[in-house]
C-alpha cells in the first residue's frame, strides 16, 4: 500500500510539473526562394539597366513581394561542372577538355565568393573534385581525364544535389549552378529525368548545358538538356552547330571528305571550333555572373502546394525573360 501511495504522489508531482512548464514555441520553417533572371533584347543582348520596380514575380498566379534584388556582377555562386566522359565525346574530346578548363578559370577566379566542384560521368557518376575555391584542383584533374564508357548523366545531377560538401548559405547565397558539358544522353543512370529535375528544383539549382554534339549530327539527349535548362532557368549552348555559319556556299564546295569548305585537320577548321567554344564559354560564364537575382518568401496561402509555378514579368516591350518555371518546397 505504501508503495502504491508513493507512486501516486510521484505521478501527481510529475503531472503538476508538466502542467506548469511553459510551452515551447512551434518553429515553422519559412522557405526563401531565389530567382535568378536573365533579360535580353530582340538581338539577344543582355539588358542590364533594370531596377526592382521593373519586375513582377508571380507564384501560382499571385504576385509576391520581392525582399531582395541585385543586378551587380560577381554575385556569390557555387558551380558544379558535370563532364561527360562517355564514348560519344571522343571525337572532340580535346576541344571540350579545353572548354571545361576555360569555364573553370572564368567562374573560379580565386575569389572566396566563388566555389566549384567536378563530377565526371560515364558508366557511373563520380565526384572527382569536391567543393573548393581553388580552380587548380579541378583543372589538374580535367587534364588527366580520358573518355570511355556509357553516360550516367542523371546520376551525376543527383550526386551534385545530394553528395558533396555544401557551402554555408547555399542555395540562397551563394546560389547553385550546374553546367553540363555533354550531349544530354543517358544510358547508365539509376535515376530518371523527372526524378533529378525535381531534386534540382527542390535545391533551387539553375542548369546550363554546353552541348558536345558535332556539326551535322543530332542527339536524342538534346531534349534532356533543353528541359533541364528551361525548367530551371538556364540555357543550352551549341558551340559546334554554327561551325559553318560564316562560310558562304559551304555545301556546294566539293571535297573528298564531303561537302565541307572547312576541312577537318586544317587551321580554318580548328579556328572555327575554337571560336565556337570561346563564344559558348563567354555566354554561359557571363550570364552566370551578371544575372538579376531576386528573392521572396512565398505567401502563406500557397504553403500547402508541393510544386509551385513561378512567372517573372518585365515592364518592357520586345524583351525575353528567362527564369526558373517553378520549384518544389524543401519540406512539402
Amino acid at each position: 500500500m505504501r508503495g502504491w501511495f508513493l507512486l501516486t504522489v510521484a505521478l501527481a508531482a510529475q503531472a503538476a510539473q508538466t502542467k506548469a512548464a511553459p510551452q515551447q514555441p512551434i518553429r515553422v520553417q519559412v522557405q526563401e526562394v531565389v530567382v535568378p533572371v536573365t533579360v535580353t533584347d530582340e538581338k539577344g543582348r543582355f539588358v542590364s539597366n533594370l531596377d526592382v520596380k521593373d519586375f513582377q514575380v508571380l507564384e501560382e498566379g499571385k504576385e509576391q513581394k520581392i525582399i531582395y534584388f541585385s543586378r551587380e556582377q560577381g554575385q556569390p555562386v557555387v558551380v558544379g561542372f558535370l563532364l561527360d566522359m562517355s564514348n560519344t565525346t571522343r571525337l572532340h574530346w580535346k576541344t571540350f577538355q579545353e572548354a571545361t578548363l576555360e569555364l573553370v578559370w572564368n567562374l573560379l577566379p580565386g575569389d572566396k565568393r566563388f566555389s566549384g566542384y567536378l563530377i565526371t560521368y560515364a558508366n557511373e557518376a563520380e565526384l572527382a573534385v569536391n567543393t573548393s575555391h581553388d580552380s587548380e584542383k579541378i583543372t589538374e584533374k580535367v587534364r588527366k581525364l580520358k573518355p570511355g564508357g556509357g553516360a550516367a548523366l542523371f546520376d551525376a545531377i543527383w550526386m551534385a544535389c545530394t553528395r558533396r560538401s555544401l557551402v554555408k548559405g547555399e542555395p540562397i547565397e551563394p546560389r547553385r549552378v550546374l553546367i553540363i558539358i555533354g550531349d544530354g544522353n543517358d544510358n547508365a543512370s539509376k535515376r530518371g529525368l523527372q526524378e533529378v529535375l525535381e531534386i534540382a528544383q527542390r535545391n533551387l539549382v539553375t542548369i546550363y548545358g554546353v552541348s558536345t554534339v558535332a556539326f551535322g549530327f543530332t542527339s536524342e539527349g538534346d531534349k534532356n538538356l533543353q528541359r533541364l535548362a528551361e525548367e530551371t532557368g538556364g540555357r543550352v549552348e551549341y558551340p559546334l552547330q554554327g561551325l559553318y555559319s560564316n562560310v558562304s556556299g559551304y555545301l556546294s564546295t566539293p571535297s573528298d571528305e564531303g561537302n565541307y569548305a572547312l576541312k577537318v585537320g586544317t587551321g580554318g577548321y580548328a579556328a572555327e571550333i575554337a571560336g565556337g567554344i570561346f563564344k559558348a564559354v563567354a555566354n554561359v560564364a557571363g550570364e552566370v555572373t551578371t544575372q538579376y537575382v531576386m528573392r521572396y518568401v512565398p505567401s502563406a496561402a500557397d504553403s500547402a502546394r508541393p510544386y509551385r509555378s513561378i512567372e517573372v514579368k518585365v515592364s518592357l516591350p520586345n524583351v525575353k525573360v528567362r527564369a526558373r518555371k517553378g520549384y518544389y518546397a524543401a519540406n512539402p
